[in-house]
């Protein structure tokens, strides 16, 4: 059965995240049950594996919700999602203002997930990244005591211009727009010298 580039990619990104997360939990818990045990290495070394896997387990999870693949009908809980970017941006400069109350539609939760990824790309010194929802669809916005912004691909998330070039780093600027067109959503992008805006309708 032929499948579009967007639903294949999607289906590789879980793929992917689903086979590591299990390696790393297991690291995870192996690292809890030494602590337990009281037999837990307190060095620095030690605290800098623990922190690193527990990064990669973050991000993995991130992952697994803005490249995987969405049910139509599957939701997250308010909890998940905003332990989720927690989880992401802890030990960084980035912070996230996750302020929906309710549970929300992954392939919803997704979008704002790929927003995210957007917002933070031009954000080299931290700042905080705000998720709002209303009956119109999504404003997330971006603030930072400095934004680097390299206008083709807000451009392209309007749809005005094409990407110059697709890049590890940028495929969020390419799948964004896609699956916001798939669901019926439009985009609008908006920046100024340290405040980015991005709305979803």
């Amino acid at each position: 059965m032929p499948q579009h580039s967007e639903t294949l990619a999607t289906l590789v990104g879980s793929r992917l995240c689903h086979d590591l997360i299990s390696p790393i939990g297991a690291i995870q818990n192996g690292l809890e049950l030494m602590s337990m045990a009281g037999s837990a290495d307190t060095s620095a070394e030690m605290e800098l594996i623990q922190d690193s896997c527990a990064s990669a387990a973050a991000r993995i999870r991130f992952f697994r919700v803005a490249f995987g693949s969405a049910g139509s009908t599957q939701k997250m809980s308010r909890k998940e999602t905003t332990a989720t970017l927690d989880g992401l941006c802890k030990g960084t400069r980035m912070q996230a203002d996750w302020r929906p109350v309710d549970d929300m539609l992954r392939t919803e939760v997704q979008l704002a997930y790929l927003a995210h990824l957007c917002c933070e790309s031009a954000m080299p010194t931290g700042g905080t990244v705000t998720f709002e929802q209303s009956a119109a669809g999504w404003t997330i916005s971006a603030s930072a005591p400095r934004l680097s912004i390299t206008t083709n691909l807000w451009d392209h998330l309007n749809g005005t211009a094409e990407m110059a070039e697709l890049a590890a780093n940028r495929v969020q600027f390419a799948l964004l727009p896609i699956l916001a067109a798939d669901r019926g959503h439009k985009l609008h992008a908006s920046a100024s010298e340290s405040r980015l805006s991005l709305s979803i309708t």
